[in-house]
């Protein structure tokens, strides 16, 4: 395609004479960019209309975040900041950055408004052409910002269902983190007084991210909390739970989920685990033990399910660290995971202060590890310390 049949099919170009069109693209500017240079970044200022000669752009929200995500991709012929030609002290609202080698053009507001100035009955047809456009990006915002509305109050609710403070005991204390994927994410958490001498602890991860995995998961927490009043057993718990789950549940979405009881009296720690991570415990002697586990079914895609359940004595000074999936598999620049063996001697060279100070250092531990690259899942952390 030719320069100047590239610039014609931008409708803001479309009235101008082929002479007129040859003649601004002899004073554009040329940008070249190697692959992974980012053109501009969302929020800064807006001058210039790019349009793409050759290579591959992506468009990206939230930029180099855990939410980062394309949102388009533009090729040769393609165009983008056309209205930062009309409306002056303009933010892009996305970055922009070259998947290869990419060559565009790029025009100022200055040249636009001098080719205007020559051509007046061509400008009169392209504010017409972009009126329309403007029109319809108002109604693109305004749907934007409600969207971001309706997200902040579900994050808010989401954020409202994971417990405010933990039980209160003089033998034990506990913590936790969680950390999205998203604004709302599937993971969730809890730790609350069954009665005076048992405390329940729950840890679950719903497949997927986003907005559908953040209803099932408060579903699913509703159910664990319901079904916890009523039996005993935290094998029994999971199994009813998940026939509700079956019976209600009509799409693929399924959660894997640790729940337990700890008896504060005995120190006995009893717990059923559906498809979940074995947790690890630290003894008082420093070393990190995986407790015993066999393969066990996730909750929500089988009526019949079969579960780990196992119970152990909870020595003082030790410490028993639950986790979801996302925390082994968070990734560093480079694209190593975190794994296993990162917690465990993560938790080996801490100082065990409290449940809450280890949560607090394993996850700042990641975060360091992962050094701003995109998170792909929730990351949530649940410990019980006997003190």
């Amino acid at each position: 395609m030719s320069s100047t049949h590239l610039l014609a099919r931008i409708p803001i170009f479309a009235g101008f004479p082929f002479d007129e069109i040859d003649r601004m693209l002899a004073a554009l500017d040329v940008v070249r960019l190697k692959a992974g240079d980012v053109l501009f970044y969302e929020g800064d200022s807006s001058e210039h209309l790019f349009i793409v000669v050759s290579g591959v752009l992506d468009i990206i929200l939230a930029f180099n975040t855990a939410n980062e995500s394309v949102v388009n991709t533009l090729e040769e012929g393609d165009w983008l900041g056309e209205i930062s030609l009309f409306v002056t002290e303009g933010r892009r609202t996305a970055s922009a950055r070259a998947r290869g080698e990419v060559v565009l053009f790029r025009m100022g507001r200055g040249q636009f408004i001098q080719l205007l100035q020559r051509n007046p009955e061509s400008a009169l047809i392209t504010y017409r052409d972009l009126a329309e456009k403007d029109r319809k990006l108002q109604q693109i915002y305004i749907e934007k910002e409600l969207l971001d509305q309706e997200l902040k109050v579900a994050a808010d609710i989401q954020k409202s269902i994971l417990p405010g403070i933990f039980p209160v005991h003089d033998k034990f204390d506990f913590g936790g983190r969680i950390l999205p994927a998203r604004q709302v994410g599937g993971d969730f958490y809890d730790c609350f007084y069954l009665d005076d001498n048992r405390i329940c602890v729950l840890i679950g991860d719903v497949a997927d991210k986003g907005i559908p995995s953040a209803i099932f998961m408060a579903r699913v927490h509703a159910l664990l909390i319901a079904e916890a009043e009523s039996v005993n057993s935290p094998g029994d718990t999971l199994r009813m739970v998940n026939k509700h789950i079956t019976h209600l549940e009509k799409s693929a979405q399924f959660v894997t989920a640790l729940y337990g009881v700890l008896n504060t009296e005995t120190a006995e720690f009893s717990y059923a685990r559906a498809g979940h991570e074995p947790p690890l415990l630290l003894t008082p002697q420093g070393r990190i033990q995986r407790l015993p586990y066999k393969p066990g079914m996730a909750l929500g895609l089988w009526e019949d399910i079969v579960l780990d359940e196992y119970s152990l004595f909870l020595p003082k000074g030790s410490l028993l660290v639950m986790f979801t999936d996302g925390m082994t598999d968070c990734r560093n620049p480079k694209g190593e995971p975190f794994g296993l063996e990162r917690i465990n001697r993560t938790l080996a060279e801490s100082k065990v202060l409290s449940a809450q100070v280890s949560c607090d250092e394993l996850l700042t531990r990641l975060i360091s590890y992962q050094n701003g690259s995109k998170q792909d899942d929730d990351v949530t952390l649940l410990a019980v310390h006997a003190k």
